[in-house]
């Protein structure tokens, strides 16, 4: 699959290259696994030294990137390094008459390896940094870990790097143009099954494309394979972040991706306060988000949690509910349950769709969804503009024909009578829009 996307990532990472030339800088990149993170390194940088953190012992580690180094460079390497810090240091002093950019991917792995590595790399790097000419990329999956590295004010590496790229999945028009690339007879449902099931997490794209899964069932069929990497990949991604409370972790995504949207709904199934779990969850793992109705008060206790990603939404909604068929590999009972409740289950995704879309439009000053208390008079889509006084207020289906305007407009009211002396328009956006 060509590349696709990523020019604002690339002409950063190209930019950065070119100060250190000048000075030694320090790049880091987050995102989650499967994003694309390598692939966006290789492509900004042909010429690289990259060494990948495996779980090894670090002698062992530092043998390996001795040996990749040497190569690199085409250069004899003098002396023996146990030590990381030592092999950093020595890096550093070559790059005080050459330029190079140096990759280190999985870069929390150290936290495990040998964590004083950090303080070291600290101390180093202070010493270093303004004499040397070392283009420095560092690239981590665990975003627990990787926040904890770089943005804990006790943790050494705080405040050191130059440059922050957060990679995430890629937008709607990507995915779109992804599919018209390679199937260009596709049908609006497949659009959207696509944009649900991939995410647009480049991997799972990746797969898609080369096994030409581009209709709903062929995508199931991929998904629901004996060898597929799907059936393990949220306890692949998530088990290692969350440590060995992982269990609560998942019952509560497990509930939200079932419309068990509210902290009270979930604490009520499962019979304790998880007031912590949620914030960790939002704040530190950046798996779920709050969702307030638009133009509610800082404070408002009216909330729902949703998860970000769109294929764990999925996982956790029919793989892990049904993970008992899943290990006796009866992979076509959940099969039909997905095929049975997907008509149910995309029109939210419709709906985020839609959201990101009038997102990218950059006409709007605010957009969010709206409900009142009890959730009653629920609008799927609020879009303001406070420069020309408009108003967007949007109803999303699935289905056009169940779509009421004149519904629309009461539920409205209240949101119409804040902006008197606003444009508002009704429309309504359904599956025949995408």
């Amino acid at each position: 699959m060509k590349f696709y996307d990523r020019e604002k990532e690339l002409q950063n990472l190209k930019d950065i290259e070119k100060l250190s030339r000048r000075s030694s800088k320090m790049t880091i990149i987050v995102g989650r696994r499967r994003i694309g993170k390598t692939a966006l390194i290789k492509k900004a940088y042909k010429k690289r030294i990259y060494f990948f953190l495996s779980k090894k012992n670090e002698a062992l580690l530092c043998e390996e990137f001795v040996s990749i180094l040497s190569e690199s460079l085409d250069m004899p390497i003098h002396g023996e390094f146990k030590h990381f810090s030592k092999l950093f240091a020595y890096i550093l002093e070559i790059a005080k008459t050459r330029a190079f950019t140096l990759i280190i991917d999985e870069f929390q792995e150290f936290l495990r390896i040998n964590p004083s590595i950090y303080s070291d790399m600290q101390n180093i790097w202070d010493s270093y940094k303004d004499e040397t000419k070392l283009n420095l990329v560092l690239s981590g999956s665990i975003y627990s870990l990787m926040k904890k590295i770089f943005e804990d004010k006790k943790e050494p590496l705080f405040g050191r790097a130059d440059n922050k790229i957060n990679l995430k999945a890629f937008d709607v028009d990507t995915i779109k143009e992804i599919l018209q690339d390679h199937s260009p007879k596709y049908q609006k449902e497949d659009l959207l099954s696509f944009y649900i099931l991939t995410g647009g997490v480049a991997k799972y794209v990746e797969i898609f494309v080369d096994k030409r899964a581009f209709s709903f069932e062929k995508q199931l069929d991929v998904i629901f394979d004996e060898n597929s990497l799907f059936l393990d990949e949220g306890k692949n991604l998530l088990i290692e972040e969350f440590g060995k409370e992982y269990t609560t972790y998942f019952s509560i995504l497990s509930l939200i991706a079932s419309s068990k949207t509210s902290r009270s709904e979930m604490e009520s199934i499962l019979n304790k306060n998880i007031g912590g779990y949620l914030d960790r969850l939002e704040k530190e793992y950046s798996v779920i988000k709050k969702i307030k109705p638009i133009f509610s008060k800082e404070q408002s206790r009216t909330l729902k949690y949703e998860i970000t990603d769109n294929f764990l939404n999925f996982w956790f909604r029919f793989i892990y509910k049904y993970r008992s068929a899943v290990e006796i590999e009866n992979y076509e009972y959940v099969k039909e349950i997905v095929e049975r409740d997907f008509s149910m289950y995309r029109g939210r995704f419709l709906e985020k769709y839609f959201i990101e879309k009038l997102k990218k439009t950059k006409k709007y000053s605010n957009i969010g969804t709206y409900w009142e208390k009890g959730n009653k008079n629920e609008i799927n889509i609020v879009a303001v503009n406070d420069s020309d006084k408009s108003l967007l207020i949007a109803e999303v289906k699935v289905n056009k024909n169940r779509i009421d305007l004149k519904l629309l407009e009461r539920k409205a009211q209240k949101i119409v009578e804040k902006f008197p002396h606003y444009k508002v328009e009704y429309r309504g956006f359904s599956l025949e829009d995408i």
